[in-house]
């Protein structure tokens, strides 16, 4: 297999690959996927470093100077690549693990989670713009508002649509689509032994993840419920329901990708050169979140139509 085959067959899907990693992100993780897996290295090691990598830029942009944050940008991106380098080795090698989902979705927060405490500390002495006032611990209020209220629920919302997506596009094989109910199950049906209570806490834990992107989205649900009494009775969907999902869907995961990394990681690189971190808050709590509810309006309304329209014929 070629190296081009080998970088096709390690993305997602053309509909969810955003450019930046289309032209550098994925080559150059390919190029390091294909260095580990011949080294014998698991991507979850990886994904474990790439923790290190992002929680030292968060580190480095708590500091104002030039030199610590270019560092800092350095560190971001080579996580990011990290990121990228451990879900290629895992779809190359079949390697793909509930475990190593979550932690490549838990090394994320830790990165910006590490980098909003950051900033807050970077701000505390400084003037807000305009006034003789230091940001003090106001700037901790405003930190919480853009990373829990908004990052948080932006992220995870943004990767489940891309999980429906790819659902629709690929079947199950192709998506890591998962349910509150089925995660629930998982946690009820282990032992409470000392052993298991590691893996017990990772399946709660997750299972109130998925309840949390469930909740928000409850058209979705119906069409989901839908789909499953259609399935106990069909082996696959209608090709008129999955086609015309793909075609409401596909226009919107331009908006998923905006909700990930990349703009976010552009936007915390130029405000913190431009020793103004403040600004990426504010365009977190502003822009970001108007497209985020425009996304969600967006995928219910499809929904919504859906479960309307006669495609449930069998083909």
């Amino acid at each position: 297999m070629t190296f081009g085959e080998m970088l096709q067959a390690s993305y997602k899907s053309e509909d969810t690959e955003e450019w930046l990693d289309i032209y550098f992100t994925r080559p150059v993780g390919l190029m390091f996927a294909l260095l580990w897996i011949k080294l014998g290295v698991k991507p979850n090691t990886v994904t474990i470093l790439s923790i290190f990598l992002g929680t030292g830029a968060g580190y480095m942009f708590s500091f104002t100077d030039l030199t610590h944050n270019l560092v800092g940008v350095l560190l971001l991106v080579l996580a990011n690549l990290c990121d990228s380098t451990d879900g290629q080795m895992a779809r190359l090698t079949g390697n793909k693990t509930l475990t190593g989902r979550i932690l490549d979705g838990f090394s994320g927060d830790v990165w910006f989670f590490s980098i909003y405490i950051a900033i807050c500390m970077r701000l505390m002495p400084q003037h807000i713009p305009g006034t003789d006032m230091e940001w003090g611990w106001w700037i901790w209020g405003l930190g919480a508002v853009a990373g829990l209220v908004c990052h948080s629920p932006q992220s995870s919302l943004a990767d489940y649509y891309r999980q429906i997506h790819l659902w629709f596009l690929k079947g199950k094989s192709g998506s890591e689509l998962d349910s509150y109910a089925a995660q629930r199950k998982i946690y009820e049906s282990l032992p409470k032994e000392q052993s298991t209570f590691w893996k017990r806490a990772f399946h709660f834990n997750y299972a109130n993840y998925c309840k949390s992107q469930e909740n928000r989205t409850p058209i979705f649900q119906q069409l989901r419920n839908k789909m499953s009494l259609y399935l106990q009775h069909h082996h696959e969907l209608p090709t008129s329901l999955k086609e015309r999902f793909l075609m409401g869907s596909r226009p919107l995961m331009k908006y998923t990708n905006i909700l990930t990394f990349n703009v976010r990681a552009i936007c915390i690189y130029i405000t913190c050169l431009a020793d103004m971190p403040w600004l990426y808050l504010l365009f977190e709590i502003t822009v970001m979140s108007v497209i985020y509810i425009y996304m969600h309006n967006k995928h219910e309304k499809l929904c919504k139509q859906l479960l309307k329209e006669e495609l449930w014929q069998k083909d």
